[in-house]
């Protein structure tokens, strides 16, 4: 996401017409939640299961007796993929009287959100931006109102590339980013450094443009080189049509990325048979053998007829750890959420138990998955040293 158009976009603040989609509870006193996600547009993929996550985590909360004693009324917009539609969601939401947002999906437009909750002085809590940073300001002061339950770009590719270095012995990494996505580039800087201070060596680095379906030049170049591992932090469009015809054309050295790896999509657009020795950091995983995750697992299978994947396990923990947050406070009064959220200690999440450091970042471990022939073949948590 180029950052100087979301920064442009702020500045507008611009308000669109919405349209209400979330769920309603017609009662005098209820406790107003909002939802400001992407269910329609290019990031649809990842909003669309955040949203059903949120929407699974309020409806057990109202089962259960509601927070505080009182029903949760929650109130989402689709803000369409758009930086400017963002914005105006999040105007409305405050207007509408939240006491806390859960959204949006990437951190462009998570960024694009910040000044309006900070301005209204509404806790906000991202179930999936990994951007460095990000809870800090241009003039480096904290975003007191933002919270986030997903590590930083910069801490996942800490981990891929001492493992790379220490649990698979790789001695020469290749590395293959997306110029045109700063937390891809955030990932491959953190993983390069990783990777060398664990005595590993950088033999070749390139980049590709997203959108891009032929990699041919790039996987041609990669092939003359000589190296142990290659390292794609992408996005999993073009990450699955990347292996597919790395695979094809002869690649067979490991493949690791971050967590724009975890979809379905990417199996399907890379083909079973060649979704293998694939290794990414993620959150979440269908596989864990927690009691909390197969009962996650089991409660949005009856909900939605589907499998939860990383993106509705973050939002479902993100909803969670805002509700908890409020029966903490005593209150649904956004000051005393926030200040509850920031003294979160051992939430127990889907995601894993974690606290929310100074930084209002979690502190948690990352998940390594591998596949093989398109099937989880193991996992594992690993932590950055």
């Amino acid at each position: 996401m180029n950052l100087k158009f979301v920064k442009k976009v702020m500045a507008t603040g611009l308000v669109l017409a919405q349209f209400a989609t979330g769920l309603s509870v017609q009662a005098e006193e209820t406790i107003k939640i909002g939802g400001n996600f992407e269910l329609s547009g290019a990031t649809a993929s990842y909003g669309t299961p955040m949203s059903k996550g949120v929407r699974l985590a309020i409806k057990q909360a109202n089962e259960a007796g509601g927070v505080l004693g009182k029903q949760l009324e929650y109130i989402e917009y689709d803000n369409r993929s758009d930086l400017t539609e963002t914005v105006s969601v999040a105007k409305r939401l405050v207007g509408e009287g939240v006491v806390g947002v859960v959204g949006p999906a990437p951190s462009g437009n998570v960024l694009a959100q910040m000044p309006v909750m900070e301005e209204a002085q509404v806790p906000s809590v991202a179930p999936a931006a990994t951007l460095d940073g990000i809870t800090y300001n241009d003039r480096g002061e904290l975003y007191k109102y933002f919270f986030r339950v997903a590590f930083e770009d910069s801490y996942q590719g800490s981990v891929a590339g001492q493992y790379a270095a220490n649990q698979l012995q790789a001695k020469r990494a290749a590395v293959v980013s997306d110029q045109a996505v700063d937390s891809s580039l955030g990932l491959a800087d953190a993983f390069k450094e990783s990777f060398t201070e664990a005595g590993g060596e950088i033999v070749y680095t390139d980049s590709i443009q997203s959108g891009d379906t032929d990699f041919t030049a790039t996987i041609s170049s990669l092939l003359s080189q000589d190296f142990d591992v290659l390292y794609l932090p992408l996005y999993y469009n073009e990450a699955g049509l990347f292996i597919k015809q790395a695979r094809e054309l002869g690649l067979t050295q490991p493949i690791i990325g971050g967590d724009g790896l975890h979809s379905p999509t990417l199996i399907d657009l890379a083909s079973p048979q060649y979704a293998t020795d694939i290794y990414f950091t993620s959150h979440f995983s269908t596989t864990s053998d927690v009691e909390a995750v197969q009962t996650f697992v089991k409660d949005y299978q009856e909900e939605y007829g589907e499998e939860p994947d990383t993106f509705s396990a973050t939002a479902y923990d993100a909803a969670r750890l805002l509700l908890d947050a409020i029966e903490r406070a005593g209150e649904a009064e956004p000051t005393s959420i926030q200040a509850a959220l920031e003294a979160t200690k051992d939430f127990e999440g889907v995601t894993g138990v974690f606290s929310v450091d100074e930084h209002h970042n979690p502190v948690k471990a990352a998940l390594m998955i591998k596949l093989e022939n398109g099937t989880i073949a193991s996992t594992e948590y690993v932590e950055a040293e």
